[in-house]
């Protein structure tokens, strides 16, 4: 149990539900985090994933199962992070469009109320990173004693440094009955540098988190008063909702009928009932690749080192070498990521700007922009390794138990030779078992389907021929996932 769960366990009897937002897409650290793959799925500050981090934050006695909102190309990827940390029970809310923070945490809002109101909700980003989780319990019974008298309660970090990349919160008075809670003065947006400068050593500004805690029924009150659209349009998916396996689907028309809006806008600028609880718990958004080098453990010369690397005279440098071997000699205060498709090299002081290459590669239509070259997929992944003239080799990876569709394609014959466990083949009418160093050609046109009968992993080779070669080149007949 984590020193947070304890300190919340003890001084409160009730459950807080746990409400994770992981809806980003995390471009300022392209070329790692992609919309296909983003940041909270990586493991960046621990051996755990970001979301797995966040998770584990809200796990044990005072805590309901979490709900995580997320989008639907990620659904399978969340519940199996989830699974590999031991979560059970949680609930997983799919988003048709992304709508930003306001529209997510009300369908969330609007579940839990219908079966408890007064429940408090803890809403946190799937992606940012906390080092000091007993603080953190002491500011989260701060916050829940503050949420059930009617507050909407923010989580404000005192600064660290200058930060121009978080916006601001300025604290007023302490909230009376409350310890350790202020009122809030003003919000301020994303300064420049001199403000940032003024703000962080004046003693009054904090960091905005974007962390809050506060009762469904006052969410949805508050709501109703300054963003009634946003939850109309919610109220209206939430009723269209249905189960599509272990997920909750909201209505789709419905939900993309709600202004785009983040809750800062929507709520927490706008409420009288805005209250701030300053806290000192290491937090950071890992918003760029200079948090990661201020949060990495470095060497005698300042260095942060992930992967196959090896330095030579480089001094206060990030380097992460997740494709190859990365070789770095007498740079100073650079960063360098390699992926297998893409280099990024830039001065640590421009690390807000990789934005704007990312934008580069999507007005280009690069696919690198968003997607990485291993695609995750409900029962398993698949990466490219080569592409050439009417043809590609991939390798694919099913977990055990897991199956692909039932499936024909109209452009395209493939090959599958298994280098590791054991494969069922569907070819037509007929079921062939393969063992390691086994193959088996599938013409244009057959029906087939792989799966995965053993305890292993099943790695296997697939060769692709044909005319075109586009993942859309799929007629699915039957799928144990729902896909169509």
């Amino acid at each position: 149990m984590s020193h947070a769960t304890q300190s919340v366990a003890t001084a409160d009897a009730q459950d807080i539900v746990p409400v994770i937002l992981s809806g980003g897409s995390g471009t300022r650290l392209w070329p790692l985090s992609r919309e296909s793959f983003p940041k909270q799925f990586w493991p960046l500050v621990s051996e755990r994933t970001m979301i797995q981090e966040t998770a584990s934050r809200a796990i044990g006695p005072g805590f309901a199962p979490p709900m995580v909102v997320c989008n639907d190309s990620h659904r399978f990827v969340v519940a199996e992070q989830l699974r590999l940390l031991g979560v059970k029970g949680a609930r997983v809310v799919l988003e048709p469009v992304g709508r930003n923070s306001a529209p997510a945490i009300a369908a969330a809002a609007v579940i839990v109320a219908e079966t408890n109101p007064q429940a408090v909700l803890w809403m946190m980003a799937a992606d940012a990173a906390i080092a000091d989780t007993a603080a953190l319990g002491e500011a989260l019974c701060h916050a829940v004693g503050a949420a059930r008298a009617g507050k909407i309660v923010t989580f404000g970090m005192r600064p660290t440094a200058p930060e121009i990349g978080y916006g601001y919160i300025e604290t007023g008075d302490a909230l009376a009955g409350h310890d350790g809670v202020r009122l809030i003065a003003r919000f301020v947006e994303k300064p420049d540098a001199a403000t940032a400068q003024s703000m962080a050593a004046d003693g009054k500004h904090l960091w905005n988190s974007g962390m809050f805690v506060f009762t469904a029924a006052t969410l949805l009150a508050e709501l109703e008063q300054h963003a009634p659209k946003v939850l109309d349009a919610v109220r209206k998916s939430v009723a269209a909702r249905h189960q599509d396996l272990d997920f909750i689907r909201l209505g789709e028309a419905e939900f993309a009928a709600s202004p785009n809006i983040s809750l800062d806008y929507a709520v927490a600028e706008r409420t009288s009932h805005a209250v701030v609880v300053p806290s000192d718990i290491g937090w950071s958004d890992v918003g760029s690749w200079s948090a990661l080098w201020e949060l990495g453990r470095k060497d005698a010369s300042g260095n942060v080192v992930s992967g196959d690397v090896v330095l030579e005279g480089a001094r206060n440098c990030y380097v992460r070498g997740d494709g190859m071997l990365t070789a770095v000699v007498g740079l100073e205060d650079a960063v360098i990521v390699v992926t297998e498709d893409a280099v990024l090299a830039m001065h640590r002081d421009r690390a807000q700007d990789v934005k704007k290459i990312v934008d580069q590669l999507k007005a280009a239509k690069r696919s690198e922009a968003t997607a990485h070259h291993r695609m995750y997929r409900p029962w398993g992944f698949y990466e490219g390794l080569i592409q050439g003239d009417r043809f590609q080799v991939k390798r694919i990876v099913v977990s055990p138990g897991a199956k692909l569709s039932l499936q024909k394609h109209f452009h395209r014959a493939e090959h599958w030779v298994v280098v590791n466990g054991s494969a069922i083949v569907t070819r037509d009418a007929e079921q062939v078992l393969l063992r390691e160093n086994e193959s088996i050609y599938l013409p244009l046109g057959c029906v087939h389907r792989l799966e995965n009968p053993g305890k292993i992993p099943l790695t296997l080779i697939e060769v692709q021929s044909g005319a075109y070669l586009g993942e859309d080149d799929i007629v699915r007949i039957e799928d144990t996932y729902g896909r169509s």
